[in-house]
């Protein structure tokens, strides 16, 4: 339906930007998928919806696994399948794409864009470039993964993909989007296990310039997985009898770091009064992750951090009340010497009138 305040171009131009901002938000939401299946929504140059999602799949069909997990040896290769799930009203051709997997700052995985290329586990897997699949339909494609000879033992990540691309129409406009959705392949090359964790930690303090209210201390910590598979992480810090974790974290979910992964996080601890120079103990619960996703509990790192918690109101408080004290002191000092003053002058006056003739 057309809206009356526009021409019917501009209503098409108005319209298809609110599509270009729908894909871009739908790419970034519902890239790669971590532990659910995704369905992706987009719009072509027909101006028809296409839905579809990608999942891992057997020669039958969608299996129920969230991602593919493997172990294999150098030089080994095993054949693995995906499902397309076309939910469109159409046939839609899809382009299926691997590429070298990657945690982000928020811990989402995702996979390198189309425009840089891969040198690690997304070159290990080869499938057909495009499938067509019809409206409504579901189709399984094989795919394979083949590890190196010389690949180096420990978890490498990869991802698998399928896309379409999304173009402007005649009427002056270029809006050109790919969307894609998929999920990960993580292959566990078999071999020595060296799990290894970098950390470095630096904290400072809020001052609440209420004097009779505690401040804040906030730890900026610094991790990095220094070996060959992945780790879940869980750094924390105890004050007062209360357990403080990273920010953004829970219980249920742990910061999952692949090999040579960074990552920093932030832990806030509230009421934390001032007194000088405090240590905070932090402590970093880690574990390796199997293929099988079960975790193998490592012994934690430990680190005590030096924090400076300067008492600045309370100082300026004491600060006052001893400037007040002394000059009530100097004020009385001041007066009991003028009260001397005057009655020696009194005395001297008195003697010099006894003394007149």
């Amino acid at each position: 339906m057309r809206h009356p305040l526009f021409k019917p171009a501009e209503a098409g131009l108005l319209r298809r930007c609110v599509i270009a901002i729908y894909v871009v938000a739908t790419m970034v939401l519902a890239s790669i998928a971590s532990a659910t299946i995704v369905f992706a929504t987009t719009s072509d140059s027909q101006d028809s919806p296409i839905t579809w999602a990608v999942t891992p799949a057997d020669a039958a069909g969608p299996d129920g696994r969230s991602w593919v997990e493997l172990e294999l040896d150098s030089g080994a290769s095993v054949n693995e399948h995906l499902a397309v799930r076309n939910l469109s009203g159409r046939d839609v051709t899809f382009s299926l794409t691997a590429a070298d997997g990657y945690f982000t700052t928020t811990g989402r995985f995702n996979m390198l864009p189309a425009d840089k290329a891969s040198v690690a586990a997304g070159t290990w897997i080869s499938m057909d470039k495009t499938v067509t699949v019809v409206a409504g339909g579901v189709a399984v494609v094989p795919f394979t993964v083949t590890v190196p000879e010389n690949a180096t033992p420990g978890d490498h990540a990869a991802g698998i993909a399928a896309s379409i691309y999304s173009q402007g129409g005649s009427d002056g406009t270029q809006l050109g989007v790919e969307s894609r959705v998929g999920f990960r392949v993580m292959t566990r090359v078999k071999g020595e296990v060296k799990p290894g964790l970098g950390l470095k930690a630096a904290a400072n303090y809020d001052t609440s310039w209420n004097p009779f209210e505690p401040g804040s201390a906030e730890l900026t910590v610094d991790l990095e997985n220094t070996g060959n598979v992945r780790l879940s992480v869980d750094p924390s810090t105890l004050v007062n009898d209360a357990r403080w974790p990273a920010v953004g974290s829970d219980e249920a979910r742990s910061l999952e770091l692949l090999p040579g992964d960074r990552r920093t996080v932030k832990i806030h601890v509230p009421a934390v009064w001032p007194l000088g120079i405090m240590t905070l103990p932090l402590t970093v619960s880690q574990g390796v992750i199997a293929p099988d996703g079960a975790t193998q509990a490592l012994d934690p790192a430990l680190e005590n951090v030096t924090l400076w918690a300067i008492p600045w109101p309370q100082l300026a408080i004491l600060l006052a009340l001893t400037l007040l004290f002394m000059g009530l002191f100097w004020g009385r000092r001041r007066r009991q010497k003028e009260l001397v003053r005057l009655v020696e002058e009194a005395r001297e006056a008195g003697r010099r009138e006894v003394g007149t003739p």
